[in-house]
């Protein structure tokens, strides 16, 4: 399931994807509008499926996380953290399956 929230700090609208435990696995940037908060959401549907849009990084800390890109290469959502190998390419499998939702909570209102 998407969540679309609005920041109360910055008013920025961002949405996350949640796994079906409840637990986020990908988060948004923020986004001045909410109907480009919208487009995020379809742009996550649409690449989530292709291995290709995932892009692996590692922090200082040494723990792994992805960006979702777009086919242009502009970074749609950016993952949790993850300690092991296993753990992240269980991430990708679950955005795969749960970007699939049509199911959006709107919490921005």
């Amino acid at each position: 399931m998407f969540e679309i929230f609005k920041s109360d700090k910055s008013g920025d609208y961002y949405f996350r994807l949640k796994a079906g435990n409840g637990e986020p696995i990908l988060s948004s940037q923020g986004y001045s509008s909410k109907s480009a908060c919208e487009n995020g959401v379809k742009s996550v549907a649409t690449n989530a499926g292709d291995d290709a849009r995932y892009e692996i990084s590692e922090a200082k800390d040494g723990r792994k996380f992805f960006n979702l890109k777009a086919k242009n290469g502009q970074v749609i959502a950016k993952s949790q953290m993850y300690k092991s190998d296993s753990g992240l390419k269980g991430g990708i499998a679950s955005v795969k399956k749960n970007a699939l939702s049509d199911k959006i909570k709107d919490l921005s209102e």
